[in-house]
């Protein structure tokens, strides 16, 4: 796979400073039960990095000394960690608001048949990933049979109380096909609705939509096709400055599988440290420090996060 890291340290991306910390965002591991062309994280079922019982509690313990308002848990597929359920409801005890970034096939898969109903009754927020309502576009981007898992999965998440406009939240992310932003979330959302509605009788929250990140599986495909440059072109002649107040990075930090904590998932990916140039810093060396005002690494890549609409966790940011 071709590594992009070189062609993005070199950048005039704004200088970024940190908020109050109220959300943590934790990588579970890269074990997944699929295997993405624009994954940012490049899991896959043979990927064997997944979080130990140890960092799991340095997790809790960190939620709560920062006072930390929401845990997001992402992977790989977070639900393939054995400790998943025992993070859970740790936290939520505690009044942690839990958002879930399930890829929906998971929930289909033997030994994970009784997942959804746990979600559903610890009140986990879902943010499922499904890149288009048209099934040979997904199965395109994801293999052959996700499109029909990934809707039998959101049918079960429905048939639990999901998406109906009440406590139990489900969120869907697109993602484009290929070396393009993405199309309007609003005018998006309102075709999501139409076609999954009308077709498959599902409902759903909201919809996020995520620009594809010039890095790992994505960004080597960027490079082999000779699209690199062009795509960064984009995505810098696409800046909006205003949507530099609403970054994720300003009020999260993001946590490897193994502890170590970056400013977000898309620097944790290049190996960028939080504080970079002082060697790694782990969840434990953090414990009750308040980093609020400290500087965030920027290369590149961060573009992604601000041309057009924006693009964060949450979706678009205007």
């Amino acid at each position: 796979m071709l590594s992009t890291i070189e062609y993005l340290r070199n950048t005039d991306f704004p200088t970024l400073r940190r908020d109050k910390l109220d959300t943590l965002q934790v990588n579970l591991g890269y074990r997944c039960n699929q295997q993405c062309l624009h994954c940012h994280v490049d899991a896959s079922p043979r990927r064997e990095e997944v979080m130990q019982r140890g960092t799991i509690d340095d997790v809790i313990e960190f939620v709560d000394k920062q006072g930390i308002t929401t845990l997001d848990l992402t992977g790989g597929a977070p639900e393939m960690n054995p400790h998943f359920m025992d993070l859970i409801s740790a936290v939520r005890t505690k009044g942690v608001h839990v958002m879930d970034r399930c890829n929906l096939t998971i929930l289909e898969e033997p030994g994970y048949e009784e997942m959804a109903g746990f979600l559903a009754e610890n009140r986990v927020e879902i943010i499922a990933s499904l890149p288009c309502y048209l099934e040979e576009n997904v199965n395109s981007q994801r293999g052959s049979g996700v499109f029909k898992k990934s809707i039998s999965g959101l049918q079960k998440l429905n048939s639990y109380g999901y998406g109906a406009g009440e406590s139990l939240i489900l969120s869907l992310v697109y993602n484009p096909q290929g070396a393009s932003l993405p199309p309007p979330q609003i005018d998006l959302e309102t075709a999501y609705r139409k076609v999954l509605g009308e077709e498959y009788a599902i409902r759903f929250d909201r919809l996020f939509t995520l620009a594809n990140m010039p890095i790992k599986r994505f960004g080597s495909t960027l490079l082999s096709k000779g699209e690199f440059n062009s795509y960064m072109n984009t995505l810098k002649t696409s800046h909006k400055i205003e949507n530099l107040d609403s970054v994720m990075c300003k009020k999260l930090v993001s946590v490897d599988w193994q502890g170590y904590v970056y400013d977000c998932d898309f620097n944790q990916m290049l190996g960028l440290c939080l504080g970079a140039g002082n060697g790694r810093t782990h969840i434990r060396d953090i414990m009750a420090k308040d980093i609020c005002n400290e500087p965030i690494v920027v290369m590149d890549h961060c573009y992604g996060c601000t041309a057009g609409q924006g693009s964060s966790c949450g979706g678009a940011l205007s």
